[in-house]
This record gives structure tokens, C-alpha cells and sequence, in this order.
């Protein structure tokens, strides 16, 4: 059965499983301990965090192992922040970080501190000038994924770098979706990162804060890890974690060049084979093995159902997916269509022959998906103008969640004489994004909302 959520999380690299299965009988003591056992222990401990740090590029003293991803991107924002509490308590976040940076940002303005989120445009990117026009004589950090999870979009790091040294302020990387390919451009302040993502142990993150960095980790007090990432180190783990991503990097160049092939390939024969698609995110300046496109009168959740019965497990930024049912941070930060979302994201080895079969199914799963939900056909939105109820209707979507309220705009769209108006009733949140990415796939015009829940579309043609 293909996997092809290796955004989310990679099966345990073979190097990874031989280093870890070796290091269960050799790194089980405590590092700290002087006895033949901890010595040893800490032995292959040091020896992760050197390999860790040349993969990353920094010091070993300047590395420290942590729980998981998200524990390192909390853990390196509050200490950040609170080394810089001095400075002032202002934080710079793009609108589609990891939710991990996003739910910090939040909890430090509930606090009395403030928060500027960089918006990004419709390919995922921040604009470099922008992200330097947030940064102010209060800001204590600024944070910035180097590729995001949802798209693979690569951020302008470099811009940043140069705009933050210039401000005085430091920068934190979140590198998890981009480290098993390359390091991140130079002169970062702090790096962050989680194994899982490479082919490594889950539970095992990374945290890097360059030397001349004020940090004053939060939390009680620990002996371990400079004090940054208290408990008793996983040492197996770890050193899993360290080899494989020595590994990774070493396969990297090969991978990238193959993947990103079959990723082209799917970007482009996508639209072609399934109606009223969109794919998003920067078609050059992307992550090699991730591309995500939406689909119109579809639910997300429906659709990676069928495509899990047809043996292929891929993911999604609908809000049909989520219990939240809100529209993904990021589809909605840059704008795009959110229903029917797919993620598909290769791992290493994925072969050519899976992506052609996920390109021979894909189109008749959201074929049923759509006959399902009783989405319309095209010609029925093209039909004359003139028979209708007049110059205008009303379309009651209230209670109905996505992608219902655009499935019924289509469907009376023709109803109306071309520079006549419908109007969507909807109080599902994915509305307000979804129906202006439905007029611009249709050519027609989205006047607007000018109440909440209450959304004008105008025909054009």
C-alpha cells in the first residue's frame, strides 16, 4: 500500500532501526553517571549530538535533544523571549508557521505581548520585504519555517536572516519539513527540528541556540541537556535519530532529483485529468517530494477515505477533515481553494510505477466523491441565461458544511442573467475562502461579504 504522507511522519529509516536496535544494549545507563556503563553512555550520546550538529550546522555545546518537535519550538520561543524580555515583548510569525508557533504566539498575546503575523501570498511565501518591515524596536524573535508542511513552499530564510541581523533580532528556523534535505541558509540565532520527519524515532526533537543568543530557558530547573530540555535523555533514540539523519542527507541529492520528477508529474497531469482542480504552492521553489491541489465540490474527508480504500494513505487541509472544521491556516492565509484538499507528499524510494497508479484512481475517487455530494456538471453551469428567476436568488446554505454552499451556488448560477447576483447564506467557515476561489476558477466576480455568513457572487459569463 503507497504511503504518500511522509510530510506527516516517515517509516524508521534502516539505518535508524540497526542504530537503534545496537544502542539498546549499549546506551541504556545514565550519561551522567562516572561507572563503565555511564561512560559509555554518554559516549554514544556525545557522538549523536556531534553528527546531529554537523547535519544541522552548528556546535555540539550548541545543540540540545528534546522530547519532540513541538516541545524544541516551544521550548526555544519562551526561552528566546524571555532572555529578550529586556528588549520588549513583540514576536514576528508568517501566518502559516506550524500551529506549534502560531498556538505560542496566541498564549503570549493573552499574556499583554504582542504579535505581527507576516501575511504570505497565494504561492505560501512571505515576502522578505515585508517580514523586515514587521520586525520593531521591541521585537524580542522572530520566527520562520524554512519550508511549509502544507504545500512545500520554501521561505525567503536567507531575506530574513539579513533583515533580522540588521534589526538586531534573533531568528528561529523551524527546519522539520526541510532538514532531511538540505541545511538551513546561515545566521540563524535558533534552529528547530523533529526526527520523525527524516526517517528517525518519534519522541526525539532538535533545539539549536547559537552561542551570544540571550536565553533563559522556562520551566524548573534540569541538570540535563544545558538545562534546556529537562528528563532523562533517550539515548537509543537519540542516537537513532543522529544516524539517520547523517544518512538522509547523504541520499539526499539522488532523492531529490527523483522525486522532484514525479512530483512534477503530478502537478501537471492533475488538472488535466480531474476537473476544476487547483493546485497550490511555488511550482520552482518548493520542497522536492510534496505537492497539494484542491479540488472543487468535494470533502476532503470523503475523498482521502476513497483513496485509502484504493491503497493509497495521503492527507488534507480541508476543514472536512479537521474537528475543528475551520479551513487550514495556511490554505487560508494564502487565499486558495480549501475543499477536497489533498496533500500528497513522497517518501524516499517511492516508485514511478505508485504514482501512476494513484494517477489512474485519483479521478474516478473524486468523481465519486462529487456524484455523491450531487455536485454539478459543468454544462449545467453554462446553460443560457435568461430562463431563470430573474436577476437575482438567494441560496440558504446555513447549516451545511463544506463544500455544500459552493455545490449550490454552482448548481443555480445559470439561473441568473449574466451581471445578475446570487447570494450564499453559509456559516460554515470554509465559505469565506472557498467561494472566491470558486469565482476565480469560474470567471466570475465575488462582490463580497457584506455581512458575516452572507457572501454576493455576480455572473459573468
Amino acid at each position: 500500500m503507497p504511503y504518500f504522507d511522509a510530510a506527516s511522519s516517515v517509516p524508521l529509516h534502516p539505518v535508524a532501526r540497526q542504530a537503534l536496535q545496537a544502542s539498546l544494549d549499549e546506551g541504556w545507563a545514565d550519561p551522567a553517571r562516572l561507572h563503565r556503563e555511564g561512560r559509555r553512555a554518554r559516549l554514544l550520546l556525545d557522538a549523536a549530538r556531534e553528527a546531529a550538529a554537523e547535519a544541522v550546522g552548528c556546535r555540539p555545546d550548541e545543540l540540545v535533544f528534546t522530547p519532540s518537535g513541538t516541545h524544541a519550538l516551544h521550548a526555544g520561543i519562551s526561552g528566546a523571549l524571555a532572555g529578550r524580555r529586556r528588549v520588549g515583548r513583540h514576536l514576528v510569525v508568517s501566518a502559516v508557521e506550524h500551529s506549534a508557533v502560531l498556538h505560542h504566539a496566541a498564549s503570549l498575546r493573552a499574556g499583554g505581548g504582542t504579535v505581527t503575523e507576516v501575511g504570505v501570498g497565494r504561492d505560501g511565501a512571505v515576502g522578505a520585504e515585508a517580514f523586515a518591515a514587521a520586525l520593531r524596536e521591541d521585537t524580542a524573535l522572530a520566527c520562520l519555517q524554512s519550508a511549509n508542511h502544507e504545500v512545500g513552499t520554501l521561505q525567503p530564510v536567507a531575506g530574513a536572516v539579513a533583515a533580522c541581523r540588521e534589526a538586531g533580532v534573533p531568528l528561529l528556523v523551524d527546519a522539520a519539513q526541510s532538514l532531511a534535505w538540505a541545511a538551513v541558509p546561515d545566521g540563524w540565532s535558533l534552529l528547530t527540528a523533529s526526527a520523525h520527519k527524516w526517517g528517525g524515532p518519534p519522541g526525539v526533537g532538535l533545539l539549536a541556540v547559537r552561542k551570544g543568543v540571550r536565553f533563559a530557558p522556562q520551566g524548573p530547573a534540569g541538570e540535563r541537556e544545558s538545562g534546556r530540555s529537562p528528563g532523562f535523555e533517550n539515548i537509543p533514540a537519540v542516537v537513532a535519530a543522529a544516524a539517520s539523519l547523517r544518512a538522509v542527507r547523504a541520499e539526499a541529492a539522488a532523492e531529490d532529483a527523483r522525486l522532484r520528477e514525479l512530483v512534477d508529474r503530478i502537478r501537471a497531469r492533475v488538472p488535466e485529468l480531474v476537473p476544476d482542480v487547483e493546485v497550490v504552492g511555488d511550482p520552482v521553489r518548493r520542497l522536492p517530494h510534496l505537492v497539494t491541489f484542491s479540488c472543487l465540490y468535494a470533502d476532503g474527508e470523503t475523498l482521502l477515505h476513497e483513496l485509502d480504500r484504493e491503497g493509497f494513505s495521503v492527507s488534507s487541509g480541508s476543514s472536512c477533515t479537521s474537528s475543528t472544521l475551520t479551513p487550514s491556516h495556511v490554505l487560508r492565509a494564502m487565499g486558495v481553494l480549501s475543499e477536497g484538499n489533498v496533500r500528497v507528499s513522497l517518501p524516499a524510494g517511492t516508485r514511478a510505477a505508485d504514482v501512476e497508479r494513484f494517477l489512474e484512481v485519483l479521478p474516478g475517487a473524486v468523481a465519486r466523491v462529487r456524484e455523491r455530494l450531487g455536485a454539478p456538471v459543468r454544462e449545467a453551469e453554462d446553460r443560457a441565461a435568461g430562463a431563470g428567476a430573474g436577476s437575482s436568488l438567494t441560496v440558504d446554505a446555513v447549516g451545511r458544511l463544506c463544500p455544500v454552499p459552493v455545490i449550490e451556488l454552482a448548481k443555480v448560477i445559470g439561473d441568473v442573467p449574466v451581471g445578475g447576483t446570487v447570494t450564499v447564506l453559509a456559516d460554515d467557515e470554509a465559505a469565506r475562502l472557498d467561494i472566491p476561489a470558486w469565482c476565480a476558477m469560474r470567471g466570475q466576480e465575488y462582490v463580497g461579504e457584506p455581512e458575516p455568513g452572507t457572501y454576493v457572487v455576480r455572473r459573468l459569463v
